[in-house]
């Protein structure tokens, strides 16, 4: 349908349409085909160009016919009148009809679908990413609705989950997890306090999720230096425990598994607390003098695998000096 309403354009109209639309989609596909390397795309993208510079020549010398050929200016008396004058009836002056003008014609058809060109390129620049099925990467919360526990307070140099989101949120997470083309899907952060301390221990907590890993990063205020941390290993469940320094920092690398709980929110009891998958965490000291604190950043996902040692590495490397420093 499309193509037969083309052909029922005139010929000035017509061809620098095609001539424009075929340039703007064959650099367009072209440029696609460079940036993801596809040769598929670069034949289809040639193909566009070899037609437009065919079109562009026909319209050269339909051009050069029309300015050796000019149409005649004024028509011609018929042979009977010019030989009896007295007997011819005065006849009206011939009206030669205006021809369309093939220049306006070509540069109004290009004005006007240049314009279509135009959004046709910068479309998927300048429109929201939903509209054209980009996922648009989630935010950390602006701010926490409530103030944070006395413990915050009393603790010099705590920060809260919502900095520590903002450090860990960053555009280079997914690719330092080895999945670049995910789009992280949710983002939490908290300011909560460490079990079992009556409120009276800070720990800030952040988490960003993607489709194949979740990531969380929390620091704990306390006393409990790296070296004391690892003893405390021997009598849980953590295994493949590896010491190691980060950053200049007493670090320590373990495995143990996660907590599935089940909540049921039709008001009945919840199902049994059950072991998660095994997540891979890296414990740093807040200090190089490991005099107590440390952060703790977590990797897991659902299937149960997580990414190696030097990932895990790469991430910490990178969130820590990001999270803001305070006087202590």
């Amino acid at each position: 349908m499309l193509g037969f309403l083309v052909r029922l354009l005139p010929f000035w109209v017509r061809e620098p349409l095609l001539i424009l639309v075929g340039s703007v989609f064959g650099v367009r596909i072209l440029y696609l085909a460079v940036v993801e390397k596809d040769w598929a795309l670069a034949g289809i993208g040639a193909v566009f160009l070899v037609a437009t510079a065919v079109r562009v020549h026909v319209v050269v010398r339909a051009l050069r016919a029309r300015r050796n050929n000019p149409a005649p200016t004024q028509s011609q008396p018929p042979a009977a009148a010019q030989q009896h004058p007295a007997s011819a009836v005065p006849a009206a002056p011939a009206v030669r009809e205006k021809e369309p003008n093939a220049w306006g014609q070509a540069f109004a058809a290009i004005g006007v679908f240049a314009v279509l060109g135009a959004a046709v390129w910068l479309g998927p620049k300048l429109l929201p990413s939903e509209a054209h099925g980009t996922p648009h990467a989630v935010s950390c919360p602006a701010g926490q609705e409530t103030e944070p526990p006395s413990a915050y307070r009393k603790t010099s140099g705590a920060v809260t989950g919502a900095e520590l989101c903002k450090a860990l949120n960053t555009p280079d997470l997914a690719r330092l997890l080895g999945t670049p083309a995910e789009t992280a899907t949710g983002a939490s952060a908290s300011n909560g306090t460490a079990p079992l301390t009556d409120g009276k221990v800070a720990q800030p907590e952040a988490q960003v999720e993607f489709d194949t890993y979740t990531v969380n990063v929390t620091v704990t205020y306390n006393d409990l230096s790296i070296a004391q941390y690892v003893k405390l290993m021997e009598y849980g469940n953590e295994i493949d425990v590896r010491k190691l320094k980060v950053l200049g920092r007493p670090a320590v690398l373990s495995s143990d598994h996660t907590m599935r709980i089940e909540i049921n929110l039709g008001g009945g009891s919840g199902g049994p607390v059950e072991q998660g998958p095994l997540a891979r965490t890296l414990a740093v000291a807040l200090d190089a003098k490991d005099g107590g604190g440390y952060y703790e950043i977590t990797v897991w996902s659902t299937s149960g695998a997580f990414p190696d040692d030097d990932v895990l590495l790469d991430i910490t490397e990178k969130v820590l000096p990001a999270i803001p420093e305070r006087a202590v």
